[in-house]
């Protein structure tokens, strides 16, 4: 690679990470409502604690918005040159500018690096990375979603099937995007380790359907 290819490189993953960055929930608290989300519910800056403080209809244009940023980020793959470099590599940077847009969600430079679990950004990245497999893992968490009431569980055991679903059911054999699924089965565990801890001890919020 020359020069301008580092160059581009670079600024898109900048670029990526700034468009993770976006604090949707936090402005739409700020915006809509005058509050900062962060201080109320569940204290996390996600459309799921969107959903719960600010209205259904809220916390869904924040899921839809945040999982749009993954999908952008992704797209700047295209702003490298996917004509001059391989298959593999491409798919690489693809992953790396999605997976900085989830850096900047959970760490954004606009909301004093206080941001949500990047469930939803991680979202769009899979969706576009792993059409197939998203829809096996969607099943997934709207099976568990629907028998607890809980997100977060939800989240985990899609989470943890993605890697499953990549490796044995799809077939997928293209090292960077194994290793992707892998990494995103850690990825969310960590990110919800309180959740895990209100799970175990029968304290994390459920979701409810009625008003």
């Amino acid at each position: 690679m020359d020069l301008t290819s580092y160059f581009y490189i670079v600024t898109a993953a900048i670029f990526a990470y700034l468009l993770g960055s976006l604090p949707t929930a936090v402005w739409a608290g700020k915006i809509l409502r005058g509050i900062d989300i962060r201080e109320h519910g569940s204290g996390n800056a996600g459309a799921t604690n969107a959903m719960r403080v600010l209205g259904p209809g809220i916390g869904v244009a924040v899921l839809l918005i945040d999982a749009a940023k993954g999908i952008a980020a992704v797209a700047l793959a295209g702003y490298v040159g996917q004509a001059y470099f391989s298959d593999e590599v491409f798919v690489l940077f693809q992953l790396f500018f999605g997976a900085m847009a989830v850096l900047g969600h959970v760490f954004p430079v606009f909301a004093s690096f206080r941001g949500g679990k990047g469930i939803a950004t991680l979202v769009g990245v899979v969706f576009i990375m792993f059409p197939g497999a998203f829809l096996i893992c969607l099943a997934v968490f709207l099976a568990t979603f629907l028998a607890t009431r809980y997100v977060s569980l939800g989240s985990l055991m899609a989470a943890v099937a993605l890697p499953v679903v990549v490796i044995w059911i799809k077939d997928i054999t293209l090292l960077p995007k194994v290793i992707f699924a892998i990494s995103v089965a850690f990825f969310v565990p960590i990110t919800h380790k309180n959740n895990i801890k209100r799970l175990l001890s029968g304290k994390e919020n459920r979701i409810s359907f009625r008003r």
